[in-house]
């Protein structure tokens, strides 16, 4: 089966979300996949001082400017696309990524491993891991940024039959690259991390970006991985069918040999 998957790597402003969509949009011109992964917060910057301020650029999942935005998007390139926003959900403000596919269906994770001042703004996530269709029913997990370093997170939607993770992200820590060269060998399962770049201010707050986005196989081989930083759109064609074979020799199996029963 023939899937052409890309990763996306840019610069968003901070409280911009209007120009970080249209940039995200400017950015599919042409393109052709069947699967885009955008970064974490890609829609409203991540630097954030004040709870009022991530206020302001929540949105709901379904309804908001960027559901709506991405509706038209995934329709228009025939494309499935995964982009993360902060989430506005009743009194809560969550760190999502959702997952639009080109029929209008939309499909939501919340961050449930956040990362230092990401605790003070938004609520753990609670929707716990999940896999989901994309275009031509390939199966998606959704992963954001610091569940890298939980490997039960890759794991656990591996378990669930993900061919892919979609692992939006906006690292600052110098390890996930290569740590996600581990988490796609060790579930055999093809991985995508989407980072953005730059150096963000606000205040005395401010974070810079390790960039390095990438595509990775089911045997952790590196497909296509961006500089620190570009801003580009990159796509690889993989079958996303390989990842349903778990053998690591002939008498090995990824998943069949797992004894968790000595597990804890």
């Amino acid at each position: 089966m023939k899937y052409i998957v890309g990763v996306a790597q840019f610069e968003p402003q901070l409280f911009q979300v209007e120009k970080n969509l249209q940039k995200m949009g400017k950015m599919l011109q042409g393109l052709q996949a069947d699967l885009v992964v955008f970064p974490e917060l890609a829609t409203s910057g991540y630097v954030f001082a004040s709870k009022e301020e991530v206020q302001k650029v929540a949105e709901d999942a379904q309804t908001g400017a960027t559901a709506r935005y991405f509706r038209r998007l995934a329709k228009q390139h025939n494309c499935s696309l995964v982009v993360g926003f902060p989430e506005k959900s009743g009194d809560k403000i969550f760190n999502s990524s959702m997952l639009v596919n080109p029929d209008g269906q939309i499909f939501i994770y919340r961050k449930i491993h956040l990362f230092y001042e990401e605790k003070i703004f938004f609520a753990p996530g609670d929707s716990g891991f999940q896999v989901f269709p994309a275009k031509a029913g390939v199966k998606i997990g959704l992963m954001v940024c610091f569940d890298w370093i939980f490997p039960e997170s890759a794991r656990t939607l591996a378990l669930q039959g993900a061919q892919i993770i979609a692992h939006a992200a906006n690292l600052v820590l110098p390890w996930c690259q290569q740590a996600m060269i581990t988490r796609s060998l060790e579930n055999r399962v093809f991985s995508i991390t989407s980072n953005r770049t730059g150096t963000e201010i606000n205040g005395q707050r401010q974070q810079t970006f390790t960039g390095l986005s990438q595509i990775l196989s089911t045997k952790g081989e590196i497909l296509t991985r961006m500089n620190q930083t570009e801003s580009k759109i990159c796509t690889v064609e993989i079958d996303p069918q390989k990842a349903n074979d778990k053998t690591v020799t002939e008498f090995n199996d990824a998943f069949a040999d797992r004894r968790p029963e000595f597990y804890r």
